[in-house]
């Protein structure tokens, strides 16, 4: 077990005993010395968190002292609302819904007194759905092949309507304000390219894993001079570093 995994099981203990709780009986439970209890405990009260006793008797949790399983602060609320917010009116419908959820899951494990920032928060993005591109193919699957390591064969049609057939090993996928781009590397010219979402005609997904892994890929992605590809302003302009 980590000592943060740990610092939060000690926590648990004392909040749901009724009596004072000895290192002895932590450490049992924790399968973990008396020293390293003694030296969590101490790491716990140096973070203010409330843990009154002494060794010999037992350790109890001050009364009033709430700790949910997020323990978020108002920034950290508001950071994730905003977040959330986002990728709700830019994302995929997959995204939105998870967007959705999140909040959701979050406002049912603060306190009362942090549900204000969850419910009525400050921060806020600008509502532009006309200005989004829609995309021609199934993000969901597309991260989803991400994730697994495979690879898609794609149509894509570039600024000029030139029409190419790809395999690409997809490496992630950029959301701007009114477009997306698939970042990956392209077996046809043999180096990283960046495909907007709404050029691509048609999409296939086998099950054939890309060589290598996912981690160094995209490390090599960010590398590359085409790691940080510069999207359209307005959707009807192109993106001149999408696709070469």
């Amino acid at each position: 077990m980590r000592r943060t995994e740990r610092l939060f099981a000690i926590i648990q203990i004392l909040r749901r005993a009724r009596a004072p709780v000895t290192a002895a009986a932590i450490a049992e439970e924790l399968e973990t010395s008396l020293r390293t209890i003694y030296r969590d405990v101490s790491e716990l009260i140096a973070q203010r968190v409330p843990v009154r006793g002494e060794a010999g008797i037992g350790y109890m949790l001050e009364p009033g002292f709430d700790m949910p399983p997020l323990m978020l602060t108002p920034d950290e609320i508001e950071a994730a609302v905003l977040g959330a917010q986002w990728v709700a009116s830019r994302g995929d419908s997959a995204l939105a819904r998870a967007a959705g959820d999140l909040v959701a899951k979050i406002g049912a494990v603060i306190p009362p007194h942090l549900r204000p920032f969850l419910l009525d928060g400050a921060l806020t993005t600008p509502d532009r759905p006309r200005r989004l591109v829609p995309d021609a193919l199934d993000m969901a699957r597309v991260r989803a092949a991400i994730r697994a390591q495979t690879k898609i064969r794609l149509t894509y049609c570039d600024e000029t309507d030139r029409i190419t057939q790809r395999t690409v090993w997809p490496v992630a996928i950029a959301y701007y304000d009114s477009v997306r781009l698939l970042a990956a590397w392209c077996e046809l010219r043999e180096d990283f390219r960046h495909f907007r979402t709404d050029r691509i005609t048609a999409a296939e997904f086998p099950d054939e894993r890309y060589p290598g892994r996912r981690d160094i890929l995209r490390s090599q992605w960010r590398k590359s001079n085409y790691a940080t590809p510069r999207p359209a302003a307005e959707p009807s302009q192109t993106v001149e570093a999408a696709d070469a």
